[in-house]
């Protein structure tokens, strides 16, 4: 096994990569506030609404370099229907697959696999389908994680709670989660076609670009 302890990034980070809720926090004038970095609050009028925005969205990538991964001992690349539907979602968007692949359930597979496409240049984002469960080859949130600088809760609890609507109290099975490894953003999605077609319109096209800027810049 690969020891990924002691990982340096590939990119630096400064002071607007933090949390965004500490930042609007700071920035609230009054009891209602202005918005701030993560979007919530009142929000301003005229030139300092447009202002804000501007500085909220001025590190987005607009054409993302996308790596999609399949978790699956069962399937092929042929016979995938959740990764076909994240790379029409995504190129629909506008962003361009780099990366296409199908690994079986295994702890090193899914680590090397990652850990080998957070490195590529051409790689802006990773996005993963499968693996998220309860059973014992589950695997695929384990191994992210250890890869991970950040951890993005919100991702996970989003999609959730978006999933409730459709499948109820079941949602409590699954484990889909998010981080930022060496500076790229990975997307860990369930591997029912449903479950990876609704993260990725309904939360990865939506935030992928404006997550991928902050990751991403350099001090």
């Amino acid at each position: 096994m690969v020891d990924f302890q002691s990982r340096d990034t590939r990119r630096g980070h400064d002071e607007d990569d933090r949390d965004p809720a500490e930042s609007s926090e700071g920035a609230r004038d009054d009891e209602e506030g202005a918005r701030g970095e993560d979007g919530h609050g009142d929000g301003g009028h005229g030139d300092d609404a447009d202002s804000a925005d501007h500085d909220h969205h001025a590190h987005d990538v607009d054409s993302l370099g996308v790596a999609v991964v399949t978790v699956s001992s069962s399937r092929s690349l042929s016979d995938d229907p959740a990764g076909d539907a994240i790379v029409e979602v995504l190129e629909d968007e506008g962003h361009k697959v780099v990366s296409r692949d199908l690994i079986g359930d295994s702890y090193d597979g899914v680590q090397g696999s990652l850990d080998g496409l957070v490195s590529r240049d051409d790689v802006d984002v990773v996005v993963t389908t499968g693996g998220t469960g309860v059973t014992p080859d589950d695997v695929t949130i384990e191994a992210a994680r250890q890869l991970f600088d950040k951890e993005l809760p919100g991702f996970g609890e989003l999609f959730r709670s978006l999933s409730f609507e459709d499948i109820g109290t079941k949602i409590v099975g699954t484990r889909a989660t998010a981080g930022v490894a060496d500076g790229v953003v990975v997307f860990c999605l369930p591997g029912s076609e449903n479950a990876a077609k609704l993260g990725a319109e309904r939360i990865i096209v939506e935030e992928a670009g404006h997550l991928a800027g902050l990751a991403s810049r350099d001090e």
